[in-house]
């Protein structure tokens, strides 16, 4: 989760999976089909259920309007990047800027347009700066049932990661049956 774009959700998550050598899946890549058209709910849903039972995943995303809580109930632990504006809105400028220069395709072959960078109603700098603090302000709430780890700076995300993937690969390496001798 994170409280805007940029903050760093899908580079931790490719990076935690990496660590733990579990499967990764960027909720934004099922969602935004071709044209930028949205999988139906009860589509992605079909989709996301066999992933999030199956016990061994990252998730970047959580999509409530489309899910509910099927993402963060099914978590041992849910991650809320909640990184001061100064740091995610300019990494969402350069990306976003980036990606419109580089004609660079996102999911099912979308890019993102200076007209849908800049002007659209919907474009991402926009959203984000829109629903930020409405994001800070329900969040608390609505992660409350769950295990939460609320992450405030590019720092306490490095010593997270590091802390928690050290943590769960021992943890594994612990519960593994031992190495058969041979005999």
């Amino acid at each position: 989760m994170g409280t805007a774009s940029c903050a760093g959700k899908t580079t931790l998550g490719r990076e935690l999976a990496r660590r733990l050598k579990l499967p990764f899946v960027e909720l934004d890549s099922l969602v935004h089909g071709p044209n930028w058209t949205e999988t139906p709910d009860d589509e992605l849903r079909a989709v996301v259920e066999p992933i999030v039972v199956s016990n061994e995943w990252v998730i970047d995303g959580g999509y409530w309007g489309k899910l509910g809580d099927l993402v963060l109930r099914n978590a041992d632990v849910v991650v809320w990047l909640d990184l001061p504006m100064r740091i995610w809105l300019p990494r969402l400028i350069r990306r976003t800027s980036g990606r419109v220069i580089r004609r660079e395709e996102l999911w099912s072959g979308n890019r993102e347009t200076v007209r849908s960078f800049l002007f659209s109603r919907d474009s991402l700098p926009w959203y984000a700066l829109r629903n930020y603090s409405r994001h800070r302000r329900v969040y608390p709430k609505r992660l409350a049932p769950y295990n939460v780890v609320r992450l405030r700076s590019p720092a306490a995300v490095a010593r997270w990661l590091e802390d928690y993937s050290s943590s769960a690969i021992s943890a594994a390496a612990r519960a593994a049956p031992p190495p058969s001798t041979g005999l």
